[in-house]
């Protein structure tokens, strides 16, 4: 009986719905194993295998029998057509039903095969009840089907069947192949689509169409989309709509017109930048390779657009789980599905879900609903004149016993509807648009309970901390994003109460305009009625709108206030990390201290340590560690003293300053120069730090690292969380998650853009290259210290771990400099032979060692992508130059001559190319060698001599550099010891070069500026100051 279960499964003529649900479990359960050897989805194809016998039936025999022999190869069994299939079904079959084969003789009387003839569907369905008892009969002439032959099957399925079993297969195909080749396939099914398994075999390749070893850029899928014939290089092969993108989302909304209105850019932009992070492209790699489908946008636009994305994902899943928790729990209507499925915001989500929350009370609008007062409240707007409520009044039932308790159902139930209705509450916001709506903020009653009974103690300090916002009012349209989140804090601390207030009138027209305009009943209402309506419109204002609207202006204010704030952070961490290095100097890192005395490291210009010790400068022996420090400094020829801003760091400043003054240290001309030691200390107990420098003193590697920030910052400060760095402000106020990951995000864009050696570069800062992380940089520095150095980008291939687009995504910012493989090279038995190591690895990597060539490629040390290496040797040889050249004047002669003459676009159309991509080859073929971005940004400020805060006076004008910049205003190091403040109402865009006007708070760390002194408070230790220009 198990058996003939099992061979039911091969009959694929029935394609009637009610026949494939019949079917036992074991019988789908094997014919989906049956199926799963020519398509990974389980149910499509078992409804494409009905749809093709439909179309041509010798391509079903010859599928059918195939599918029999699963464990046997299926090309075998085509080549016979009747007799030979039946032996492999027997291995296909369990042990047991093994013997029952030879008894197929009942096959010989081929009489049985009228119940075949009738061809309407209508046939197949009598059998369905012997099928679950017993099924003899059908089993036995389906046996007779089998070895019937082609002329039978031919008239089993009509065209009817055929088409819609073609349609499901296309429809469940779409989902597998979402980029439109599985449609194209299934449409010719439509047509007649002879040969089925071949082509259910293209479309399972497209699976694995990357091999790991074949993936080189001389077609990538994303430039033959550009052309620059598109308006602004838009790719002219798009979806046709948003909706078509994230259809998959299952919302009423289009998401690239919503990303669109949230983010303020373009729609194809969107569109295209959606696409991209779906292919999983890094920010770097789109803003530096991608240029014109983003329509030039800088990193930060990008990464605005998205985090908007993301949270619009975010919230198409949270409701699609609201969704499926409620049809759970049996309250999912249509209507209630359709309000998930509208919702724009989380705010409007959680206000939509807030009424069937688990744990909370049943709100009284349902409870009214349970009661059956529903189609009264419905009668109400519809046909007031013919509602009785009286009628409703049901004696002995809570909530019905009187028309008291009616009215009061149908009222709730009018509330709830006037507080989810979308075009309520558009008119609602618009109203508070236009109105005064004012934030205040008060001490709490906790705060001021705890001064009381704590007296002097604990809680004042506090209190007097947010004394700004104990009696605070302001306009939510025109509050600062500080004061925002100052006065959250002091929520969160219970030291403060905050309120919306929103103005009455917002109340009285709100109520009038639902009256006589969005609810008012169709015809003639009785005043008791009208009384029911207008207790339902302010009770809906008053207890559900209310609040929702106090909500929606706070959580604004927090967003924006938290965007701001991260986006200070962000630019703070840029300037931070681009600052310029100091480059072929010995350098003395020290690291204050009084009682533990300074820690000194020697550095040699290439960042090796050359010597480290300790020496106590602030006390009697300062003499004699002064003569120490000579010596140190004539024996390395060091003339350059970095000092860390921490403690002891006025006095240390002080005595290298008076020695300098003396000449103490000639034949040397020594300078010095104060730099952030944020995170020093946190660096130096790290594991990196003990992996890098196991044998050193955690408080020496501190001075090791206040001296590598000079020689190179990015290097150095990219060890350390950026959190740590001590940049920005109230980082304990954002999100943590958002914060964390907008800070990584722009670490990977500086390093990424600088370009890294990576024969010379550590595994920490080359996990930071975009599309490198911590596995694949310790797997490209297993493989650089097993095989030597790279000698160029193509090798990068044979790195275990590194795909295609990880390939595709690094390989423009890794720079190999001929001079430092060469060096290190030297070192090596010999460099072919190192080579040949990773193809004895394994088979896999066999074939890819052989085709990377191990010869160096000059264009490897250039920003220009491997994918557009062709297009870069094509320009050179049109205008006459050629790789030897690159970085000399010749040749940036001959190529300004070339763009002069032709033209920067034309040029790119004769090479096939974006005018963009040439832009960038030319940059990189024109640069000279070893050319780095940060040259061009701020240097350490070097001097020899200081001035003391009681040298200051008001009006005196002096130049000095920003540490620090916050949503209040920047922070200014003068020089003496304190930094001054320069308040935002001082930073004004007259004071401001042109290119920084547009930012919110246009300086940054590292800036220099010159200021005025406007008042000092030698007491608290403040020092204002007044902006007058930026020093460029």
């Amino acid at each position: 009986m198990q058996r003939r279960t099992r061979t039911v499964k091969v009959y694929t003529e029935k394609t009637t719905d009610g026949d494939s649900d019949e079917l036992s479990p074991h019988t789908q359960s094997a014919s989906e194993d049956e199926i799963e050897e020519w398509q990974p989805e389980s149910k499509a194809p078992k409804r494409q295998q009905k749809a093709q016998p439909s179309e041509k039936v010798p391509a079903v025999k010859r599928q059918a029998k195939p599918k029999v022999p699963k464990e046997s190869k299926p090309k075998a069994p085509r080549k016979p057509v009747e007799r030979k299939p039946r032996a492999p079904r027997a291995p296909k079959e369990p042990k047991p039903p093994k013997e029952p084969k030879p008894p197929k003789a009942p096959r010989a009387p081929k009489a049985p095969r009228a119940p075949k003839e009738p061809k309407p569907p209508k046939e197949p369905k009598p059998p369905k009840a012997p099928r679950a008892t017993k099924g003899g009969k059908k089993q036995q002439a389906l046996l007779e089907e089998e070895a019937g032959g082609a002329n039978q099957t031919n008239s089993i399925c009509d065209a009817a069947e055929s088409q819609q079993s073609a349609r499901v297969k296309e429809e469940r195909l779409s989902f597998i192949v979402p980029d439109g080749s599985c449609n194209d396939n299934m449409s010719r099914a439509g047509g007649g689509w002879s040969e089925g398994p071949s082509s259910s075999h293209q479309s399972y390749g497209v699976k694995k169409e990357e091999p790991e070893e074949d993936f080189t850029f001389d077609e990538p899928s994303l430039k033959r989309q550009k052309t620059s014939s598109a308006p602004q290089g838009r790719p002219t092969r798009l979806p046709t709509s948003g909706r078509a993108f994230g259809e998959d989302l299952n919302m009423n909304w289009d998401l690239i017109q919503l990303l669109s209105e949230r983010t303020g850019v373009e729609q194809w932009v969107c569109l295209n930048i959606s696409q991209l992070f779906r292919e999983e492209n890094t920010i770097p790699f789109i803003v530096r390779y991608r240029k014109e489908m983003i329509n030039h946008m800088d990193a930060d636009a990008v990464r605005d657009v998205q985090l908007v994305l993301e949270e619009i994902y975010a919230l198409a899943k949270k409701t699609q789980t609201i969704s499926q928790t409620l049809k759970k729990e049996g309250v999912l209507t249509a209507e209630l599905e359709q309000a998930l499925r509208n919702c724009r915001t989380a705010d409007e989500l959680d206000h939509v879900y807030a009424p069937y929350k688990k744990g909370s009370k049943l709100s009284k609008a349902r409870r009214a609903k349970q009661l059956g007062l529903e189609s009264a409240a419905q009668a109400l707007l519809q046909s007031p004149h013919t509602l009785d409520l009286r009628a409703w009044v049901k004696p002995g039932t809570e909530g019905l016993s009187t028309v008291e308790e009616v009215s009061t159902g149908v009222e709730q139930i009018l509330a709830d509807m006037i507080a989810k209705d979308g075009e309520t509450l558009t008119h609602i916001r618009s109203l508070c648009d236009n109105s005064m709506v004012m934030l205040q903020s008060s001490v709490s009653k906790t705060a001021l309970k705890e001064q009381q009974i704590e007296g002097h103690q604990g809680k004042p300090k506090d209190i007097d901390k947010f004394h700004l916002y104990c009696d605070f009012t302001c306009n939510v349209q025109r509050i600062q994003h500080h004061q925002t989140l100052a006065i959250n804090r002091g929520e969160n601390l219970k030291i403060l109460t905050v309120k919306v207030n929103i103005p009455d009138r917002v109340k009285s027209d709100f109520c009038r305009w639902c009256l006589n305009v969005r609810w008012r009943p169709k015809g003639y209402t009785r005043e008791e009625l009208m009384k029911i309506l207008r207790d339902a419109v302010e009770d809906s204002y008053k207890r559900l709108l209310l609040p929702l609207l106090s909500r929606s202006y706070r959580t604004k204010l927090t967003v924006s206030a938290e965007k701001e704030s991260i986006a200070m952070f962000v630019r703070n961490l840029r300037q931070r990390l681009l600052v310029c290095p100091v480059r072929g100097r010995v350098i003395m890192g020290v690291d204050p201290g009084f009682r533990h005395g300074c820690k000194l490291a020697v550095l040699s210009p290439t960042s090796q340590i050359l010597y480290t010790d300790v020496v106590y400068l602030h006390g009697s022996g300062g003499n004699r560690e002064a003569d120490k420090l000579r010596h140190l400094m004539i024996r390395y020829s060091c003339n350059t003293v970095v000092i860390g801003n921490g403690t002891a760091c006025r006095e240390t400043e002080a005595f290298f300053a008076d020695l300098i003054s003396q000449r103490f240290f000639q034949p040397l001309d020594v300078s010095y120069c104060i730099t952030s030691e944020a995170g020093a200390s946190i660096y130096s107990v790290s594991t990196e730090a003990v992996k890098e420098m196991p044998d050193l003193d955690p408080n020496l590697r501190s001075a090791v690292s206040i001296g590598r920030r000079v020689q190179d910052p990015l290097a150095e400060l990219v060890k350390i969380d950026p959190k740590h760095i001590g940049i920005g402000t109230y980082q304990h106020d954002v999100s943590q998650s958002s914060l964390k990951a907008a800070l990584d995000g722009v670490v990977q864009e500086c390093v990424s853009f600088v370009g890294v050696d990576i024969n010379i570069c550590s595994e920490t800062l080359m996990r930071h290259v975009a599309g490198l992380n911590t596995g694949r940089a310790k797997s490209i520095a297993e493989w650089r210290e097993t095989n030597g150095p790279f000698m160029n980008r193509d090798q990068l291939r044979l790195v275990k771990g590194l795909g295609p687009k990880s390939y595709q995504q690094c390989a423009g910012f890794i720079r190999i400099n001929p001079q430092n493989h060469l060096n290190n090279h030297s070192d090596a038995t010999g460099g072919n032979s190192a080579q040949e190591k990773p193809a004895a690895k394994g088979k896999g990597k066999t074939k890819a060692s052989a085709a990377v060539s191990t010869l160096p490629n000059p264009l490897d040390q250039t920003c220009i992508h491997p994918e557009s290496y062709a297009v870069a040797r094509s320009f050179l040889s049109l205008v006459g130059g050629s790789v030897d050249q690159m970085g000399r004047s010749e040749l940036r002669q001959c190529v300004e001559a070339s763009v002069k003459c032709q033209g920067l676009e034309a040029l790119a159309e004769t090479l096939n190319t974006t005018p963009d991509t040439l832009q960038l080859i030319i940059d990189g073929l024109t640069q000279p060698p070893g050319f780095d971005i940060r040259q061009d940004f701020e240097k350490a400020d070097f001097k020899r001599g200081i001035v003391s805060m009681s040298d200051l006076r008001e009006g005196v004008v002096l130049t000095g550099r920003v540490e620090n910049a916050t949503l209040f205003g920047a922070f200014v190091d003068i020089g003496v010891g304190r930094n001054g403040l320069i308040h935002k109402k001082y930073i004004t865009p007259d004071k401001l070069p042109a290119d920084q006007r547009r930012r919110s708070l246009a300086l940054g760390p590292g800036e220099k500026v010159e200021v005025r002194v406007l008042n000092v408070d030698p007491q608290r230790g403040r020092i204002g100051l007044d902006l007058i220009r930026v020093l460029r």
